[in-house]
């Protein structure tokens, strides 16, 4: 039986989203009838009587799918955190039509003559701020999804973003449901040499989970078990199985991405053309802080300049030290781990019982507290898609009301069959700031986190902290905005400057003075030995220039994608991947080697971070350069914390990111900060 309208919980707007009545059964009906509705207002928009104001014209442009996109928000996440072949059914039904909505927006052209209108207005012409900001960014947004071409190009427009949508959603399917597919099951311990405590119970439970006889450990493609394979197992013919089922995600002929990549760098290409742009890089990068193709590969080349000497002496220093007359992909995390207990008397795993989840959670929330005058406060018994997610409300102290509601999340750290892979931090609710009243925002944020065992809590290594810390930086960014506009407001900020808040935050999970106040022995309580402390900050910068090139040939390939394959091209571009990939990598790449094709950061979206993967190394030189004030200042500083509040983390887009930046720091970011960070420059 369908539910009537009125029983259908997406189709208003409630801050704390009754996930447990939502249904797949809710879905299309609802995006129907809100699709219909903006339709509605778009035309009293359009049609609206009297003179074009910025309330009747802007303002509404800027809400009026606010319903449609809260639902949409719902169930993309929820595609994404808990899907069913039912919901996954429902989605690729309504997210094309919601797609092709969106994609007529800048192409209808009453709506263009709108706000054409209203930019020749008197009203419009004394416009300053964030008003004068979103006209502009508005018109040219508007230029550059093809408002300006004749009726054949908005046709053709609207085409190709419709099957961009229907493509990318695919390729994130495909990757999915390939990982899935592989699992290995191991009845002999013996096998497991080399694998820690850790990794060994975490196998035993997912063997479990499947109702696998003991004694046997499952490991399977999804990151912490992958990790735990690559970094720990002695058994190399193993090591080389896992390895090259993850490089070759996504190439089977039933989850096969190969021609939908092909297919979605054509779209790209097509559509950039058409709006007169050389390429889908400068297209997308034109409203970024790069702003062109030619200056994102500029700034890679030349950090890739500065790093290469580094990269050569790390990879024969890893050869000399293995042994071995030549190392293999499958190699070379396994024998980096065991150089760097050996150059440091240091070993990972020794840290995991020092960071129990909860642990890190509540002592992040500590450290944010200190900075920014916040408090986060779990709330229980909201319901949520999965038993084991968390739900939290931010309040700030700061303000002379004091203890105002800013925001709510909702954190769903663990990984399961039905989730997708990789961490990330998403939107559900953006309020909207009106005068001194600042409506709460709601987000979550997601990881695949080691689980927690049958006798232990999940205990995590540093690097699954650092995770947890940058998925909070860009949570921080969504709820702490004080913006006018929901357009303008939170992580809607250019992509090359969206990971400065994020990545920042993870700056604090290397100091001593914060990491006292989660990190403690998960059965002791005792803090992590200043010996073993000493040890993990010695080996920060083990092997940087291998993880800054790794990096650098991603956003080098990514940008070599989206700009020299000619239309039509039948270039092998799997090939031309791995070709352009080798010189950043520390081991001849397989011949079978297609990671790229199971790349979801550029393919999984319309845009994402299609020729934009550059985006964290530009905005990883903007978070080292802003932490040397946290450093002078002191890093539980609230006086730096309030200023990094009110210049960045409040202010959203409502300013050019580069003089959000000026404002902060009183300068323009040094270019050699991420370098002397990282050990890679030595100050003269």
């Amino acid at each position: 039986m369908m539910p009537t309208t009125a029983a259908n919980p997406l189709l208003q707007i409630q801050f704390q989203i009754p996930f447990d009545r939502i249904g797949v059964e809710n879905v299309v009906p609802a995006i129907e009838e809100l699709l219909q509705d903006a339709r509605e207002e778009l035309n009293h928009l359009i049609s609206v009587p009297g003179p074009r104001t910025f309330d009747n014209t802007l303002r509404r442009l800027d809400s009026f799918t606010d319903r449609l996109e809260y639902a949409m928000q719902i169930v993309r996440n929820l595609e994404a955190v808990a899907t069913t072949p039912q919901l996954r059914a429902a989605y690729n039904e309504v997210q094309p039509k919601v797609s092709e909505f969106y994609t007529s927006l800048p192409l209808n052209e009453g709506l263009w003559q709108a706000v054409l209108n209203y930019s020749q207005t008197a009203e419009a012409a004394a416009l300053t701020g964030i008003r004068r900001r979103f006209l502009e960014k508005t018109m040219d947004n508007f230029r550059r999804h093809g408002a300006e071409l004749n009726v054949e190009g908005k046709r053709r427009i609207a085409e190709i973003d419709v099957e961009l949508t229907k493509q990318t959603i695919r390729f994130a399917e495909n990757v999915l449901d390939s990982t899935n597919q592989y699992e290995w099951v191991i009845t002999d311990e013996r096998q497991l040499a080399g694998l820690p405590e850790s990794a060994r119970a975490m196998a035993r439970a997912s063997a479990a989970s499947k109702g696998v006889p003991e004694p046997s450990w499952r490991f399977t493609l999804q990151a912490p078990s992958y990790m735990a394979v690559m970094t720990y197992l002695d058994d190399e013919g193993m090591r080389r199985q896992v390895y090259e089922a993850f490089v070759n995600r996504a190439t089977e002929e039933k989850y096969d991405n190969r021609p939908i990549m092909r297919s979605i760098l054509e779209l790209r290409g097509e559509k950039a053309r058409l709006l007169g742009y050389r390429d889908f890089a400068d297209l997308v990068l034109e409203d970024r802080m790069a702003h062109a193709g030619d200056r994102a590969q500029q700034f890679l080349e030349d950090l890739r300049y500065k790093t290469e000497e580094y990269f050569e002496k790390e990879n024969v220093d890893l050869l000399a030290f293995s042994g071995k007359s030549e190392l293999q992909p499958w190699d070379i995390a396994y024998y980096a781990e065991k150089q760097r207990a050996a150059l440091y008397d240091f070993d990972e795993e020794a840290l995991r019982p020092y960071f129990p989840l909860e642990n890190v959670v509540q002592g992040m929330f500590e450290i944010v507290h200190r900075l920014y005058g916040i408090s986060v406060l779990e709330k229980p018994g909201v319901p949520a898609w999965d038993p084991h997610v968390k739900y939290y409300e931010i309040y700030d102290d700061s303000r002379p009301r004091g203890h105002e509601l800013l925001g709510a999340f909702y954190a769903d750290w663990f990984p399961r069959e039905n989730k997708r892979g990789g961490a990330w931090m998403d939107t559900l609710i953006t309020g909207e700031a009106n005068g001194d009243r600042q409506e709460p925002h709601a987000g979550m944020i997601c990881g695949n986190l080691t689980p927690p065992g049958a006798d232990r809590p999940s205990l995590l290594t540093h690097r699954e902290v650092q995770t947890i810390f940058h998925e909070f930086g860009h949570l921080l960014h969504h709820c702490l905005s004080c913006v006018e506009l929901r357009g303008f407001a939170g992580v809607n900020v250019a992509w090359d400057f969206v990971e400065l808040p994020s990545q920042i935050m993870e700056n604090w999970s290397w100091e001593r003075e914060a990491l006292d106040l989660f990190a403690r022995h998960y059965k002791t309580g005792a803090p992590i030995p200043a010996d073993l402390l000493e040890k993990m900050r010695n080996a920060r910068n083990f092997r940087a220039a291998n993880n800054q090139m790794r990096q650098l040939g991603f956003g080098l390939v990514d940008l070599a994608l989206h700009r020299e394959i000619p239309p039509n091209s039948n270039i092998d571009l799997l090939a031309f991947a791995r070709n352009m990939l080798q010189p950043f990598t520390p081991a001849r790449l397989p011949e079978r080697y297609a990671t790229i094709v199971s790349f979801t950061h550029l393919f999984s979206s319309p845009v994402g971070y299609g020729a934009g993967y550059y985006s964290y190394k530009w905005a990883e030189v903007l978070d080292a350069d802003a932490f040397t004030r946290f450093q002078s200042g002191g890093i539980f500083s609230r006086e730096v914390g309030s200023r990094f509040r009110d210049r960045i983390l409040s202010r959203g887009d409502s300013e050019d990111p580069a003089e959000l930046y000026r404002s902060f720091m009183d300068r323009d970011p040094d270019p050699n900060a991420l370098l002397e960070r990282s050990g890679l420059l030595m100050r003269q």
